[in-house]
């Protein structure tokens, strides 16, 4: 059975932006054979812009000769065109637009009906639509009318469109001893031309501070004016979350806020163009702080050899009932603690902190460890050591070390 013809026509073209048209440079050192018949030949090329012959540069839109890569985040742009092939005049044309996806059917466009199209008339539509959906999708244009004895007709045309996925993007996470969130990202350009990343920023839980470590003091990114990623180019970013007041208290909330936000990426391509891509909630592996919990709180940064130095550290109950701890201080690599070891400490009710003031004397130079405190339950007889809390540089003072007076 052959088609049944219709008296109207159906014409779908994408909407996209041209390229410029740069030469080819071939040159050549003028001392060479050919002379200088390839520097006049680029110099002559009407594509090249004078004075800047070998660097690719071009003074010429040129249209699309071939069907352009779709990607996620993009503004997808069709022009439709219904046309009258036929002499009698069809009445109350109406052209539906809809964009099947791997997951649903969205309507883009559903035209007033036009009462009447004459012949060589044209109805016309622009659809524009925010890609969000990776894989096969199916454009169908549907296009009824009434011939000139009244005959409802119609006719359905699907177009395929294969959506591709323009960035990968990678994330780690890694926990801090002071309960910060550092977020490191990575985001690699896998379209097939170059992009300018516009926009990388976080948008974080309500439960969470974010502060992003790529910009300057002065508020300037660190990647300088223009982030240009070039194919399979990849970049970095770093941010650093902050819990809040309420969070930072709560050790059992603190450990299950796993939900950290989403990054928000914008970027610009072929002249301009404009992309947007926002990946899901991003999780982190959520600590596991026990039920005693000991961390430093103050701390200097460098301290003088053979000189006495002192750090606070916070110490915490997690349990559900009052814990009585012995603390010990055993020998460390490099440092001797001035303190009374085998101490027994006031009782730590549940889900409370108290603050203890340690004391000690380098007698190593350079980055010293600190280790070796042990605080034992009484009633479960059970061990908590602590070996890395944090990291103290020891220096050697000069006047010192001569026997002259600080």
């Amino acid at each position: 059975m052959e088609p049944e013809e219709h008296l109207l026509s159906l014409k779908v073209m994408r909407l996209t932006r041209p390229t410029l048209a740069s030469p080819l440079p071939i040159t050549c050192d003028g001392k060479d054979l050919p002379g200088n018949l390839l520097n006049v030949a680029l110099q002559q090329d009407p594509t090249s812009v004078a004075g800047t012959e070998t660097l690719c540069t071009g003074q010429f839109l040129l249209l699309p000769q071939s069907p352009v890569n779709i990607y996620l985040g993009e503004t997808f742009s069709s022009y439709i065109c219904v046309y009258s092939e036929t002499q009698q005049v069809v009445s109350n044309v109406i052209v539906k637009v809809d964009l099947q996806t791997c997951s649903q059917r969205l309507p883009l466009s559903v035209n007033p009906p036009t009462p009447q199209l004459a012949s060589d008339e044209t109805v016309n539509i622009v659809i524009h639509h925010e890609v969000k959906e990776i894989g096969n999708h199916i454009l169908v244009c549907e296009v009824s009318y009434q011939n000139a004895a009244g005959i409802l007709k119609s006719f359905r045309k699907f177009f395929k469109i294969q959506v591709l996925k323009p960035l990968d993007v990678k994330t780690k996470f890694y926990n801090a001893e002071n309960d910060d969130v550092y977020l490191e990202a990575q985001v690699q350009n896998i379209t097939a031309g170059p992009i300018c990343l516009e926009k990388v920023a976080l948008d974080a839980s309500h439960l969470f501070k974010v502060t992003s470590l790529n910009i300057t003091p002065t508020g300037e990114s660190i990647f300088g004016k223009n982030t240009l990623l070039n194919p399979q180019a990849i970049c970095q970013f770093l941010y650093c979350l902050s819990p809040n007041e309420k969070l930072s208290a709560d050790l059992k909330s603190l450990s299950g806020a796993t939900n950290i936000g989403k990054l928000d990426i914008v970027w610009r391509s072929n002249l301009g163009e404009r992309g947007r891509l926002q990946t899901s909630q991003l999780q982190r592996m959520g600590p596991d702080y026990g039920d005693i919990r000991l961390s430093i709180i103050e701390l200097p940064n460098f301290t003088v050899l053979e000189e006495l130095f002192t750090f606070k550290c916070k110490l915490v109950n997690n349990c559900e009932r009052s814990v009585e701890l012995m603390l010990y201080l055993e020998n460390s690599d490099g440092l001797a603690w001035c303190g009374i070891s085998g101490r027994k400490l006031e009782v730590l009710l549940p889900h409370s902190t108290c603050v203890l003031e340690f004391k000690a004397i380098p007698l190593v130079p350079g980055l010293r460890t600190l280790s070796g405190i042990k605080l034992v339950d009484t009633f479960l007889k059970r061990t908590y050591s602590f070996d890395d809390l944090g990291q103290v540089f020891v220096i050697i003072n000069d006047n010192v070390e001569n026997g002259k007076s600080i």
